[in-house]
């Protein structure tokens, strides 16, 4: 099954916003308009009770972790945009955090000629990531608290003609709110865990007519189609396309600025080098005792409020990166533990490694991305802790381009097996090439998608 693809132009691409607005609203009945506005005011009243219970816990949090100071105006759907708009429809993409702002870069620029494009991050380090990727060309955006006015004064803002949700994110005043305004909403790369499955399935009644709701789903895997299914979405607007992650891999040998990290950190690259990307807590120090204390390793944590703890975990000895960049000299060569504590720069530390451990796969998390490492052709291990990638970890296992540890009493042995012999890890890296070869196209089937949806009659 498949997206019919549309050679006309767009319905929408010669009427004005208000126009637009007119062809699109359905109409709306008294009784609806209570029903809707009674719901809203239930589920901000549950919100409300919920941040006051766990005041305690998450101010405290934002305080420790330095969140407190972020742009609480655009969380409360205080947003600005520009106020002239194209002729082109525009599409709100959501990007939760980095991970997602990063996976649909090439569908942006699949979109560009055909839409305008906002995008808009929940956290800020997603932010940033948005700004520094889009920021010259795009609009970009804070995605607000799901409280019924914030809602509705960012899309009052923002205007858009759909919606599109990277991965999941589906909350219910945001999709009630665009179902009422006649706004489409599309999930792409849709991502949904068993174990995220488990907790919706329990409130189905409740959160089964947002599922409903969703006009198209492009489903990483079968099992996330079903999934999605269960919970209510139609099944004729599931389709299995992919992940886009594959898309995004970019098949290099180097990556830019490989060598000036490398010059900045004083590291000798004709020795072995080991890198470890998105790690967690508890993570650095098994990492650091398991690599030999005269091999040289990189360690990069997944965030940066961490980055003073993972400093500590690798020992007085460690080079952080933002030294090296205050300092704007070359370190003496000799060091054996760096610390990657600046965001963006990953990529460019996976280029200099001859092996590479992902982080947040040993502990209580489920898993960051393996194939970016693996699409620069490195040798690369995973903890057992993966879930969150399961369709991407089966093509990988079956195609043998990855190492899977069973247990964290594994990694040492098997680092020390893989420094120990060039040819099984430019084997190892060649293989993950390949599955990633064999999976991409995904990109252009969700653009397909969203075209199709755009073209369609709104229900």
């Amino acid at each position: 099954m498949g997206w019919r693809p549309r050679l006309v132009r767009h319905r929408f691409a010669q009427t004005t916003v208000g126009e637009r607005a007119l062809i699109e609203r359905p109409e709306i009945s008294d009784s609806e308009g209570t029903m809707h506005l009674v719901t809203s005011l239930i589920i901000d009243l549950i919100y409300a009770v919920a941040a006051v219970v766990s005041l305690p816990v998450w101010l405290i949090r934002l305080i420790r972790t330095g969140k407190i100071r972020t742009d609480w105006a655009g969380r409360f759907g205080r947003v600005s945009i520009r106020a002239k708009r194209s002729s082109r429809p525009r599409l709100l993409f959501h990007a939760v955090s980095v991970g997602e702002v990063n996976a649909i870069r090439r569908l942006v620029d699949e979109l560009d000629d055909d839409f305008e494009i906002v995008i808009a991050s929940t956290t800020n380090t997603g932010y940033c990531r948005a700004v520094d990727i889009y920021g010259s060309k795009h609009q970009v955006v804070r995605y607000p608290f799901d409280f019924s006015p914030a809602v509705s004064q960012f899309l009052n803002t923002v205007g858009p003609d759909a919606a599109v949700l990277v991965e999941l994110e589906v909350w219910p005043n945001f999709i009630r709110s665009c179902r009422r305004r006649g706004i489409q909403v599309v999930v792409v790369n849709g991502r949904l865990s068993a174990r995220s499955f488990a907790r919706y399935r329990r409130i189905r009644p409740i959160i089964a007519p947002m599922f409903r709701s969703l006009k198209a789903v492009g489903a990483q895997d079968a099992d996330v189609a079903n999934r999605f299914i269960a919970l209510g979405t139609k099944a004729d607007r599931v389709v299995v396309q992919g992940t886009m992650k594959w898309d995004n891999a970019t098949i290099a040998d180097d990556a830019a600025g490989s060598d000036k990290l490398a010059d900045s950190f004083g590291i000798n690259r004709a020795k072995p080098i080991v890198v470890a990307g998105s790690t967690a807590e508890g993570e650095e120090t098994l990492i650091h005792e398991a690599v030999p204390p005269n091999v040289q390793l990189i360690v990069a944590p997944r965030k940066p409020e961490r980055f003073d703890e993972a400093a500590a975990a690798l020992g007085n000895g460690v080079i952080r990166r933002t030294e090296c960049m205050k300092n704007h000299e070359r370190q003496p060569s000799g060091g054996k533990r760096f610390l990657l504590d600046t965001i963006g720069e990953l990529k460019t530390a996976y280029a200099l490694a001859d092996l590479v451990i992902v982080g947040r796969t040993f502990g209580n998390l489920y898993g960051s991305d393996m194939i970016e490492p693996i699409a620069l052709g490195k040798a690369t291990i995973v903890g057992p802790r993966t879930s969150d990638f399961d369709s991407i970890m089966c093509e990988l296992l079956a195609g043998d381009g990855i190492v899977q540890i069973r247990s964290r009493s594994e990694l040492k042995k098997t680092v020390a097996h893989l420094l120990n012999d060039e040819s099984a890890r430019r084997r190892l890296g060649e293989r993950g090439r390949q599955v990633i070869r064999r999976n991409q196209g995904a990109v252009e089937r969700h653009a397909e998608m969203i075209r199709h949806v755009m073209n369609a009659r709104p229900d």
